[in-house]
């Protein structure tokens, strides 16, 4: 496992450092996710404590010593995704057809960070890399509440694949959405780095990071 530290110079353009997983980075990408979770009435249990559950990889931000935003990855294995519980049936027919899977979950962005697009993208971006560049993940599963379904599908191209179910692990409705990471990449490509294109695409992509960046980025995670 391993854990990106995106650093924040000012609000508006984080800046990227590698760093190994410490035991207190874990813990507190999990109290974040605790913590916000809670705020909207979802259970959530902590983060840490769901080390050895998979292969799981977390991408977080700082500003200093505080974690203000993070996502993980969770790749496909004999024991299933998360998503199993509640779109078994979903998961099993995108096997099916061949296609390597992982899934986005525990996202979380601290209050005074959560309308900073560059740092939500920039998440994304990170965990995208580690799925479909470095693991030749094909689809990128998320489960979310019916609420945020248009946000998913306008701003980074998700696709509805499931209809909102009772979800048991966070006592909400879910609804399952599917990322072709193919198409994320195409989308990457045509915006990243260039947050003007936004106001035209409506597109999340705009604010991910340059091909310059990525490639550096690349670099750094395969080494």
């Amino acid at each position: 496992m391993s854990l990106i530290k995106v650093t924040s110079c000012s609000r508006a353009q984080p800046q990227l450092a590698l760093a190994t997983a410490s035991a207190s980075q874990w813990e507190s990408a999990g109290h974040l996710v605790s913590r916000r979770y809670a705020e909207r009435g979802y259970v959530c249990k902590d983060l840490s404590t769901h080390l050895e559950e998979g292969s799981v990889v977390v991408c977080s931000a700082f500003e200093g010593a505080t974690t203000v935003g993070t996502i993980s990855v969770r790749f496909d294995s004999p024991q299933g995704l998360k998503a199993d519980l509640v779109f078994a049936n979903e998961l099993a027919a995108l096997r099916a057809k061949g296609l390597a899977l992982c899934e986005f979950g525990r996202l979380a962005v601290d209050h005074p960070f959560s309308g900073n697009k560059a740092l939500l993208a920039r998440l994304f971006h990170l965990a995208y890399l580690h799925a479909h560049r470095l693991s030749a993940c094909e689809m990128a599963l998320i489960e979310v509440n019916p609420r945020h379904v248009s946000f998913y599908c306008r701003s980074l191209g998700y696709q509805l694949l499931g209809e909102a179910r009772m979800n048991p692990r966070v006592k909400a409705p879910a609804v399952l959405l599917g990322l072709d990471l193919n198409f994320a990449r195409a989308q990457i490509a045509r915006y990243g780095g260039d947050p003007a294109s936004a106001a035209s695409s409506r597109s999340l992509y705009s604010y991910s990071y340059g091909p310059a960046e990525e490639a550096a980025i690349l670099s750094k995670l395969r080494q």
